[in-house]
């Protein structure tokens, strides 16, 4: 594929528009892809906001282009100063070796092991998968989400080790950094056994808020924050008093926003919102609610 003269200029734009520019598939705050994902992830734990992004999805010629124009294959690239750096493999290897951080003239992270305990039950469980996969080794991750699990496969040289017992774990720098203190069991239940994981740095879980706890607190001026996830239709058949709909400007103000602002989700029934709200949990902030029963129960505050 040859590279027409107004995509190249326009590529070109786009890359010398700020020092650091990914081409993603969606946006940081709604990245449309795993490896899109994982790239903004990592620079927005090292730089913030101090970066461009641009979603090739909205744009063929520029999500075809970009291939040509650097010669690489694969959506994400970033480009720092005008200059190819890789895409999602890369950038995460660079993280977790700290490249990443000389690159944007950031110390040297903190590699530290995190002390992790793993329980005689469930390494003797995770040993003997093991044994079924000789030169494999044992890796441990924890998304940004905090959706974490174990596998096996190679090791890249660049990972953080983690002992615990006779285990050898390794983690990227990202899951070691949210590993600490955890606490691995294998446990039987009604639904089967397997591996029960506590996070001690994991957000609180989202609960539920009545709807007369919402009113009382809406009220009170204590900064919390109803949020309506409805569909504008459902929105003016019903309408929410004191909520805020949740579209494209709210969102990318709860990116900046203080972990700490109090949340409260509201849908129909109580259902759809929990989703949500456990997606801004996952987010980091600490006081996620779903209003239960949904704005179909009560009458507005």
């Amino acid at each position: 594929m040859q590279l027409e003269a107004a995509t190249q200029q326009r590529i070109e734009q786009i890359i010398n528009s700020q020092r650091v520019v990914l081409f993603m598939k969606g946006t940081p705050q709604m990245p449309q892809c795993g490896f899109s994902a994982q790239t903004a992830g990592a620079l927005d734990s090292l730089i913030g906001d101090g970066y461009a992004s641009f979603n090739v999805l909205e744009d063929p010629d520029i999500r075809e282009g970009i291939k040509v124009f650097g010669n690489w294959p694969t959506i994400p690239q970033l480009y720092v100063e005008g200059e190819l750096i890789g895409g999602c493999d890369i950038i995460m290897e660079m993280l977790n070796a700290g490249e990443l951080h000389a690159l944007f003239g950031l110390e040297a992270p903190d590699r530290t092991p995190p002390e992790i305990e793993i329980t005689p039950a469930a390494a003797e469980k995770i040993q003997g998968f093991m044994a079924e996969h000789p030169g494999q080794y044992l890796h441990f991750k924890i998304g940004s989400d905090w959706d974490a699990q174990f596998n096996l496969g190679p090791s890249s040289g660049t990972e953080i080790e983690a002992k615990a017992g006779d285990l050898t774990v390794l983690m990227d720098l990202s899951s070691a950094q949210r590993a600490r203190g955890a606490k691995i069991d294998w446990v039987k239940t009604m639904q089967g056994e397997g591996l029960k994981l506590d996070l001690p740095g994991a957000p609180p879980p989202v609960k539920e808020m009545t709807p007369e706890t919402m009113s009382e607190r809406l009220k009170s001026g204590d900064g919390l924050v109803l949020i309506d996830t409805r569909s504008e239709a459902d929105r003016t058949n019903l309408p929410l008093a004191h909520a805020r709909i949740l579209d494209a400007d709210l969102m990318a103000e709860l990116k900046d926003a203080d972990r700490g602002t109090p949340l409260v989700f509201a849908c129909n029934i109580g259902q759809s919102s929990r989703a949500v709200a456990e997606h801004y949990r996952k987010e980091g902030f600490t006081e996620v609610y779903n209003l239960a029963g949904g704005v179909s129960g009560i009458q507005n505050p």
